[in-house]
């Protein structure tokens, strides 16, 4: 049923499944290398078309300096800040509510409900484009901070609430019962029994939903329009458009907007595994 472990393959085996993951990982990270070398960079090196090669000067300071001196990411960067942690604390906060409620009680149309929650994750996003934006548009959201955060918190939410009822349903049933033989109430329950051992699965949302609301692209031009508003990925956008020639600071630009993921990914990487494997498997 399983594949058996890598050492007792044949060694012929073993030989493709290690070439097989190195070309994966340079297929991975050779345009990403490109990009960072690129940020290091002088104008007159991308001028003169040297993409690929090893960097006859490191303008490291001079690029990612001017990046926040000579163009508005500071801005686009407070901007996705303020969507992304609220958005994240929402979806964090709603997904574990109805994640106990839908994993610890019975009630009458219980399944439909989830299965709301479960199915808004299947649209595409192509198909909610025009209803979402006039929708913000009749509401006076369109153009502001709340647009992003209450679409991104509506849509994260099904995703979320499918990843904690599975994990709090995993949660043995005596823990519940000794807490009702004590006489705690639902939200005693929830807060000193059911918080404290979901810990992982909240660490592990946490990195998906910053991660997913940070990097957005799509929801980020369809909802905003000033650049008062625009979160990174869609001011990076505009960054291109004004600086179409010095590809030094895009590529310096295009790191810097990776960075805040990755290093909330390997803060809580723990607790992300942990969350994931418990969580993603069992229901």
């Amino acid at each position: 049923m399983y594949p058996r472990p890598l050492a007792e393959d044949a060694p012929i085996r073993r030989f493709a499944y290690a070439l097989m993951v190195v070309l994966i990982l340079a297929l991975w990270l050779v345009p990403l290398m490109a990009v960072m070398a690129t940020s290091l960079r002088s104008f007159e090196e991308v001028m003169a078309g040297n993409y690929w090669g090893w960097p006859k000067s490191f303008n490291f300071i001079e690029n990612y300096t001017a990046v926040f001196t000579q163009t508005a990411m500071a801005q686009y960067f407070l901007n996705s800040l303020i969507v992304t942690l609220p958005s994240v604390v929402g979806v964090l906060v709603l997904s574990t509510l109805t994640g106990y409620v839908l994993s610890r009680y019975r009630f009458r149309g219980a399944n439909l409900i989830f299965a709301l929650f479960v199915g808004g994750n299947f649209l595409p996003a192509q198909i909610m484009m025009i209803p979402v934006r006039d929708l913000m548009v009749s509401i006076g959201l369109y153009d502001t901070y709340y647009a992003l955060i209450v679409f991104h918190v509506a849509f994260q939410t099904g995703f979320a609430t499918l990843f904690m009822r599975n994990f709090i349903s995993a949660l043995p049933d005596e823990l519940f019962q000794a807490a009702r033989a004590e006489g705690a109430s639902p939200w005693q329950t929830l807060w000193h029994v059911v918080l404290p051992l979901v810990r992982p699965a909240l660490a592990a949302l946490a990195i998906l939903t910053f991660t997913f609301v940070w990097n957005d692209y799509f929801w980020a031009i369809v909802l905003t329009q000033s650049d008062a508003v625009k979160p990174v990925t869609a001011g990076l956008n505009n960054l291109r458009g004004e600086w179409v020639s010095a590809w030094n600071l895009v590529a310096a630009a295009t790191i810097l907007v990776a960075i805040p993921p990755v290093v909330m990914f390997f803060l809580m990487q723990r607790h992300f595994i942990a969350g994931l494997t418990v969580g993603a498997v069992k229901g």
